[in-house]
């Protein structure tokens, strides 16, 4: 699992859902469908319906994938932070119980409003 305490900072870059690690697909449940898609140089974090899913890469060859789960049903509270004038990142911060914060840093154009709204639906309902 992924130290959350130590790396509690996502630093990540959105992509299309296609291009996201075909592995996540094996992992959804019926009724379940990926709705965002992030990368870091080698790790991705997807956004799911029902929860946010971390791919973890590890080892030289990049054959070994942690994968974590964080279901929705444990987030307390969360927050989004966009960009500024000059700063074209913006900031997703989930709270969730038994783990703590989970900061997402997202690098590049993003439309934050519309994830915003999607993910307001998934957890609050």
């Amino acid at each position: 699992m992924i130290d959350f305490q130590e790396s509690s900072v996502f630093k990540l870059k959105p992509i299309e859902i296609a291009d996201a690690r075909e592995d996540f697909h094996k992992f959804i449940i019926e009724g379940e469908s990926i709705f965002a898609a992030f990368k870091t140089i080698r790790d991705q974090v997807v956004f799911t319906n029902k929860r946010i899913i971390a791919a973890n890469v590890q080892g030289l060859t990049g054959s070994k994938v942690d994968y974590t789960s964080l279901p929705y049903s444990k987030i307390q509270a969360f927050s989004v932070e966009s960009s500024g004038t000059l700063d074209m990142d913006c900031e997703i911060e989930v709270y969730l119980s038994g783990l703590g914060r989970v900061r997402f840093e997202i690098r590049g154009s993003f439309d934050l409003i519309a994830f915003n709204r999607y993910i307001s639906e998934c957890i609050l309902t």
